[in-house]
């Protein structure tokens, strides 16, 4: 059986061998929401040869990190438009 020569420092030894100053860590700030942009196409790509569409939107919803309140007024692919509807974000079409 192997012994272990060195011995542990108690525990008052340690602490006086490190700094007096405190180091205090702050977490990354989160990144700033872009307000919302003139009216593009927001949100996946439009398939090739597909016109967008516009959305009301129902409910505040953010989109690849931007925010838009109720009312705002949306250029979409058909199939988000779609999508859209079906969770209730736009108002229906009509």
């Amino acid at each position: 059986m192997a012994t272990n020569p060195t011995t542990k420092k108690p525990a008052a030894d340690t602490a006086a061998e490190e700094p007096a100053a405190a180091v205090t860590e702050t977490a990354p700030a989160r990144p700033a929401r872009k307000a919302a942009p003139d009216p593009d196409v927001v949100g996946p790509a439009l398939p090739a040869g597909a016109e967008p569409v516009a959305v009301t939107l129902a409910h505040h919803h953010t989109i690849d990190g931007t925010d838009y309140p109720p009312g705002a007024k949306l250029l979409v692919s058909p199939d988000y438009a779609q999508r859209l509807r079906g969770q209730g974000y736009a108002t229906p079409a009509g």
